[in-house]
């Protein structure tokens, strides 16, 4: 294993940073204690959060690896830290929805809670400025950060990811109702599922109760704190089981 030497700061956003080191095709990246809602206007700080998330993180990580698919993680360093190969992060987020909630919901005027007859997928493009707009294929490379091509190779893998972590959360009595993910390219120009998957990042919905598992009740402001960072707890609880 090579010793890790961090040098500069290379990127922070609202819930991580990110480090070079002195293996140029890698990184180490750092999850802060920062939770956000509604585009970033709600922010604040949760007490260990960026340990719970990291950890979290690396479970479902170590798990999409062993299925065989291609993702920029490497290891956990610390309880704060993960080693990831370094990507060129593709501008867009996708979005993977199972079951009616959120966004979708108020967008479309839909109930929340109804479950699609298959899984409906969806692109925003990552840009502050413009809030991150929702886009479609064809904007999306007319806008020359992808072409249709890799589309359809990104589609290929987030299919496979939403198949296999639907059984891994059902498994766990979690049900993945929806969740986002990012790409990002690596030196050899392969597409690796990269960015985190965590309560951040995806709703979680008890199997038996409904109640929600994911950072919803500090979107809509409800015992934000104490109950954000004890749902936190509990998912990691359940992952760690075998």
């Amino acid at each position: 294993m090579s010793f890790i030497i961090k040098k500069n700061l290379s990127l922070e956003g609202k819930t991580k940073k990110i480090y070079t080191i002195n293996n140029p095709r890698e990184v180490v990246i750092h999850y802060k204690d920062s939770i956000t809602a509604l585009d970033g206007l709600k922010n604040q700080l949760l007490q260990d959060k960026g340990i719970l998330n990291n950890e979290i993180s690396t479970l479902i990580f170590k798990f999409i690896n062993l299925c065989g698919i291609k993702t920029h993680f490497i290891r956990k360093i610390n309880n704060r830290e993960q080693l990831c190969h370094k990507v060129n992060i593709i501008p867009l987020e996708f979005v993977v929805r199972n079951i009616v909630a959120g966004s979708m919901s108020k967008r479309l005027n839909i109930q929340e809670g109804i479950r699609l007859s298959n899984p409906i997928f969806e692109i925003f493009y990552k840009n502050d400025k413009l809030k991150d707009p929702f886009i479609n294929d064809h904007h999306a490379v007319f806008l020359g950060v992808t072409s249709y091509e890799e589309l359809n190779s990104i589609y290929r893998i987030i299919s496979n990811v939403n198949n296999i972590l639907k059984k891994y959360f059902l498994d766990k009595n979690i049900i993945l109702v929806d969740f986002k993910v990012e790409f990002g390219k690596n030196h050899k120009n392969e597409i690796l599922l990269s960015d985190e998957i965590s309560p951040d990042t995806c709703r979680f919905w008890d199997r038996k109760t409904m109640k929600k598992l994911d950072k919803d009740p500090f979107r809509i402001g409800l015992n934000e704190n104490e109950e954000v960072l004890d749902i936190y707890m509990e998912i990691l609880k359940r992952l760690n089981v075998r």
